[in-house]
């Protein structure tokens, strides 16, 4: 249960309705998937949790008290399959998807070869596809179906040197918005988050995280824990009428108006 507090220090608590709920988060042994994963747990789910590095999975499933983690390159298909059979079966079912996944390596469109298209297709875009598809029977049996896919500010506002990223995720977002029209009969939300400067590992490899805050208009980066808060809010009872939105934390970077 989650707690809110007040500027005069008081504190209310909020039930989000997680209690128990089954959930799947990819790509969560660290960053931004982990925040989702804690924030979750936090709230009394009971989440499955996979990335592709098998010792990091095991360390963070234990770290964070997950149901259970399965080493997984969302990029392979038998790895989806895998990972789908083995949350399911522990879980005995599924009410939460987030779908989240290491992003391509940067490069502009004339740097980047064709075979690094491939990969970025099939890591990025044919990951969500996959598992969604395989989720979804699933889903359809909860009172409480929830998709959630981590994207990014690129999807608003194109980020130089991220061609790949800027294209692939950009995709995600409009497969998200069609689905979230064809799942609002079966009352399954689908909803995408799109961050942008975010303390993790991956943001450390783009750039200067120091100069990144001076930049910010905030002065700081944002906290992982602030997009798991977020994933948490979007996975809970209370967001039952929000679908097909994409929720930017940003700090107030995007430029303009959306």
């Amino acid at each position: 249960m989650g707690h809110l507090t007040y500027a005069r220090g008081d504190t209310i608590a909020v039930d989000l309705g997680l209690k128990d709920r089954r959930a799947l988060v990819t790509a969560a042994s660290k960053g931004l998937g982990r925040a989702c994963a804690e924030a979750l747990i936090g709230e009394g789910a009971q989440v499955y949790i996979s990335s592709r590095d098998a010792k990091a999975i095991e360390a963070t499933g234990i770290a964070i008290a997950a149901a259970g983690w399965t080493p997984a390159d969302v990029s392979r298909d038998a790895d989806i399959d895998a990972l789908l059979e083995a949350a399911i079966g522990k879980l005995g079912g599924l009410d939460v998807l987030v779908v989240n996944a290491g992003g391509p390596p940067p490069g502009t469109f004339e740097t980047t070869p064709l075979e690094g298209w491939d990969r970025a297709y099939r890591l990025t875009l044919m990951s969500a596809v996959r598992l969604v598809r395989g989720a979804l029977p699933h889903l359809n049996r909860s009172d409480q179906g929830r998709i959630v896919f981590i994207t990014s500010i690129s999807v608003r506002q194109p980020i130089p040197n991220l061609v790949l990223s800027n294209s692939l995720r950009a995709a995600v977002t409009g497969m998200a918005k069609t689905l979230s029209a064809e799942l609002a009969p079966d009352r399954i939300t689908v909803n995408c988050l799109a961050p942008d400067a975010i303390r993790t590992d991956a943001l450390r490899r783009l750039g200067d995280l120091d100069q990144m805050e001076r930049r910010a208009p905030m002065k700081r980066l944002g906290e992982p824990a602030e997009v798991g808060a977020a994933c948490a809010f979007l996975c809970s009872r209370q967001a039952g009428y929000i679908t097909g939105q994409t929720l930017g934390i940003d700090g107030g970077s995007l430029v303009g108006v959306h």
